[in-house]
């Protein structure tokens, strides 16, 4: 995704996050020998008196740093677009945190608002799956909330580049050879590597720890009934009328027909692609009206509380 207007409102955040009633606690993943570190913002269910909490332009209630409540937890990892962040999703995050879920929303390293360094690298395609899998292992291993967590109850919600990565990561092993045709008269670098056959032929990472997956308007040119045919778990698949950043409604139109495992499709109409991120406040829908502001026909306000309502009931149904 681009920011633009974004990017200088998020380089002004300091250590705060939002939540609704929720508890909210910002966590860093050491680096290790697979990759860089990772900061994780966690959304979980608690009961503490939550106060107003400035994160760049938006201003929630939350309960920072307060005190997990409940046991046995499901666990769900959401994955952001390109150049998103941890934030972007923010009133999903709580939505689910209030339902007595915990939400681990990652910063993938090199493709946030403020780290592009991998922003149009074919690396970053093979780095977000793995990324998502020391998620995982770091949230229901040495977490601070580890003893919470049933780690037979994980799920993953990724919207754009991020359904992208959560497809990979449920079983899909994309075919990165069929992003030519639109490579066509391109010089960016991925499109280089790309025709430089610069990608690994192997499987990327797969984490069969997850038991179900909602994908929000994936790029899904990668995408085959044959490679797709690795996923068997639950997937609920959004996508928007409009399209928007890269993202044509007709492949993931495709990518529904081409999906074998049990799933759903809701077209969601008059969405532009952006309609997936939080409602932006007066401020910032001014400076980046591509990201904030809708076609007409579409309430995002309204159309969030139905979305965020059918992911509790879907993750609640499969978890």
């Amino acid at each position: 995704m681009r920011w633009q207007g974004f990017i200088g409102l998020l380089a002004a955040v300091t250590l705060s996050a939002p939540a609704a009633a929720a508890g909210v606690r910002l966590l860093k993943i050491p680096a290790d020998a697979s990759g860089p570190a990772i900061t994780v913002s966690v959304w979980y269910p608690s009961a503490d008196k939550p106060s107003p909490v400035t994160f760049g332009p938006f201003t929630v209630l939350a309960a920072q740093e307060g005190k997990l409540n409940g046991h046995g937890l499901p666990l769900v990892v959401l994955s952001h677009g390109r150049g998103g962040d941890f934030v972007v999703h923010h009133d999903t995050a709580e939505h689910l945190a209030d339902a007595g879920f915990v939400v681990a929303a990652l910063n993938h390293p090199g493709d946030t608002a403020l780290d592009k360094g991998l922003f149009y690298d074919l690396s970053v395609y093979v780095q977000r799956p793995l990324e998502v899998k020391r998620v995982v292992d770091y949230m229901i291993g040495v977490s601070p909330f580890a003893a919470a967590i049933d780690p037979n109850r994980i799920g993953l919600y990724g919207f754009s580049r991020g359904g992208y990565t959560g497809l990979v990561v449920i079983g899909a092993d994309p075919d990165f050879a069929l992003g030519l045709p639109r490579c066509e008269g391109r010089n960016e670098k991925v499109c280089d590597q790309i025709r430089a056959h610069a990608y690994p032929k192997e499987p990327l990472t797969h984490d069969r720890r997850i038991k179900a997956a909602a994908i929000a308007d994936p790029p899904s040119v990668f995408f085959t009934t044959e490679n797709l045919a690795g996923i068997t778990i639950p997937v609920q698949l959004w996508g928007s009328e409009l399209g928007g950043d890269g993202v044509d409604p007709e492949t993931v139109e495709a990518l529904n027909t081409a999906l074998n495992a049990p799933h759903t499709f809701t077209k969601v109409k008059h969405a532009q692609h952006f309609s997936f991120l939080t409602v932006c406040p007066p401020d910032l829908a001014e400076q980046a009206p591509v990201i904030c502001k809708d076609p007409l026909g579409l309430d995002r306000a309204q159309f969030h509380e139905q979305l965020n309502e059918a992911l509790t009931k879907f993750f609640g149904a499969h978890l």
